[in-house]
């Protein structure tokens, strides 16, 4: 199905981090899954899943649920050091995300980070990956009161950008991705990586996108629309 056009020309676009530009997610639940096999967990698939796009917080938490806090702390010692070697290796690029950010280098078009992970090791990511200096503002966890579902991480990214927030366009992967995007009053492009949207995702309202390919495709209509009137 054709997807709608964008009904406004972008002032900026900001970009949700894991799943979204770098293929973390499947190495973060990777090496928690290992940390607790070594540990003797063998935890269930959904559990992994249902952390993707969450702060550390509510994983945490998920996780006391399952194990316990001294488990829970033990498995997150263990995946934070199987974790850093793939970080410091250089975490893969999701498919588009350079052909995405030369597009809007390429029209001047200010970007941003907006991601759930805390600031010290969203910066090695960005980093090592090389995508740190492709940006004008990284915005963490670390830097807000309240993570993802609540706005607060995207009104702050469109504040250090110096734009109105109905004139960001948001590229996601998670459903609490988009709904903090929506809640920020913003326009959210979703680009599903490990969780497929259900009926409850769906019924938000927003524009759902096979890659970013296709998402730079729907932004370059919608220049090519503005240059034309």
């Amino acid at each position: 199905m054709t997807p709608p056009p964008l009904p406004f020309t972008p002032a900026a676009v900001i970009f949700d981090m894991d799943g979204l530009m770098l293929d973390s997610e499947r190495a973060i639940i990777a090496c928690l899954a290992e940390a607790a096999r070594e540990f003797g967990h063998d935890l269930p698939e959904v559990l992994w899943l249902s952390m993707v796009g969450h702060s550390e917080a509510v994983c945490r938490h998920l996780l006391d649920e399952a194990i316990g806090e001294v488990e829970r702390d033990r498995v997150l010692q263990r995946s934070h050091v199987l974790y850093d070697a793939v970080v410091a290796a250089g975490v893969p690029h999701r498919p588009g995300i350079i052909a995405m950010l030369d597009f809007l280098d390429d029209r001047g078009i200010p970007r941003a980070v907006a991601t759930s992970t805390r600031r010290p090791l969203a910066l090695r990511k960005l980093e090592a990956s090389g995508l740190l200096p492709r940006f004008d503002a990284i915005c963490t966890s670390s830097d807000v009161e309240h993570p993802k579902p609540a706005p607060d991480i995207y009104l702050l990214a469109a504040r250090s950008l110096g734009v109105d927030p109905a004139q960001c366009l948001v590229l996601e992967d998670s459903p609490t991705g988009v709904r903090a995007a929506l809640a920020a009053g913003m326009y959210p492009v979703q680009i599903p990586d490990l969780l497929e949207p259900d009926d409850a995702v769906r019924a938000l309202g927003h524009t759902i996108l096979p890659s970013l390919d296709d998402a730079r495709r729907l932004l370059e209509q919608r220049l090519a629309f503005a240059q034309a009137v």
